[in-house]
């Protein structure tokens, strides 16, 4: 990833923040010369010396055969905004885009064990719907076999952290502030998050 430093994160902890905050990721993986793509929800587990992506496909996405051999690319990627050169003090200025992105990258190794696949998924749910635990607690094991039986599950260790969040910080304070008014008043709630990101600055 290309990061100036001034859109650097500070650590990498404030990038673990970010992709539990953002956890719907996109997993880039090569077969052969042709990157294949999945979104998926990732679980992150970082309470341990290494981190820990968790999450997995369909059965019946071949993205699962290249997972292990080869290193994949996750992707963290959601408040972004574009932005007007109105509101710069400078005419001589052109448009830009205002976005947080993080990168991940590791090989994974598939999860076989049937108790370990129940980890991952009750993993999954405690993060993601810890009310609907009760409800999985109380299905058929024969019902949740079956549903196991067309998942491949998998965890991803993660060897390379890279990070940018690009807000307006090569901006004066007057023309951030005009930002994130505009964005404010904007009625995507993703543009509001970005100018919340740039405040916290």
């Amino acid at each position: 990833m290309y990061t100036p430093n001034q859109f650097r994160f500070r650590d990498k902890q404030e990038m673990v923040a970010f992709m539990k905050q953002y956890p719907f990721a996109t997993i880039v993986t090569m077969n052969g010369n042709i990157p294949v793509a999945t979104q998926l929800p990732f679980c992150i587990d970082d309470s341990s010396d290494k981190l820990i992506l968790s999450a997995h496909f369909a059965l019946a996405n071949e993205q699962a055969k290249f997972i292990v051999d080869n290193t994949s690319l996750v992707i963290f990627s959601e408040p972004h905004a574009y932005i007007s050169p109105v509101h710069y003090d400078k005419k001589e200025s052109v448009p830009t885009w205002d976005y947080i992105a993080v990168h991940a990258y590791g090989k994974a190794t598939i999860v076989t064990d049937e108790n370990a696949v129940v980890k991952v998924l009750e993993q999954m749910i405690t993060f993601y719907d810890k009310n609907y635990l009760q409800q999985w607690d109380g299905l058929p094991d024969k019902y949740k076999k079956g549903m196991m039986k067309a998942i491949v599950a998998f965890e991803l260790e993660v060897t390379d952290l890279q990070g940018q969040k690009k807000l307006s910080q090569n901006k004066t304070a007057e023309e951030k502030q005009r930002i994130i008014a505009h964005l404010e008043k904007s009625n995507s709630s993703v543009e509001a998050a970005i100018a919340k990101h740039i405040r916290e600055l």
